[in-house]
């Protein structure tokens, strides 16, 4: 298997312009992601994910950085450096929205590479890269979901 890029298409019964807002918004970020975010969706915004477990009190702090922004037919953000660090290709990953019309909705197509460049041994990379893939297959349903109900409320 090759660990190197994840893929994923959905369409969603939305327009684009609604679903840009939903995967770059800090507002809507938090709704799907259920990550708590101040970044702005634009190239060169920085900030933080913080995901919080109140059952067992934990809390995930990850740094993002908006790579470009193209409202609304792109959104890409580099994640998962070191806090501290400027996000690089071989210190984080790349994940990329491409939004494009189709009928009444909208194609998304997310993209998420860096996992080699990361030079983690074998067994680091499969966990790194099953753990993403099934973190996109749990949530791209969900943006597509939010953005309808966006769309479709008044």
């Amino acid at each position: 298997m090759e660990y190197g890029t994840i893929e994923r298409e959905i369409y969603v019964d939305a327009p684009p312009e609604t679903v840009f807002d939903v995967v770059s918004s800090p507002a809507h970020i938090r709704d799907w992601w259920s990550a708590e975010t101040d970044v702005e969706p634009v190239p060169g915004g920085t900030g933080e994910l913080t995901w919080r477990d109140e059952a067992s009190g934990r809390v995930d702090v990850v740094p993002i950085t908006v790579v470009d922004a193209q409202p609304p037919r792109l959104f890409s953000f580099r994640w998962t450096h070191d806090a501290g660090e400027v996000a690089t290709a071989t210190n984080s990953m790349l994940v990329t929205f491409e939004l494009s019309p189709s009928g009444g909705g909208t194609v998304l197509r997310l993209t998420e590479t860096g996992f080699r460049e990361r030079g983690w041994e074998i067994a680091v990379l499969e966990e790194a890269y099953q753990d993403h893939v099934n973190g996109w297959d749990f949530y791209l349903p969900r943006i597509a979901e939010l953005a309808t109900r966006q769309a479709s409320s008044p």
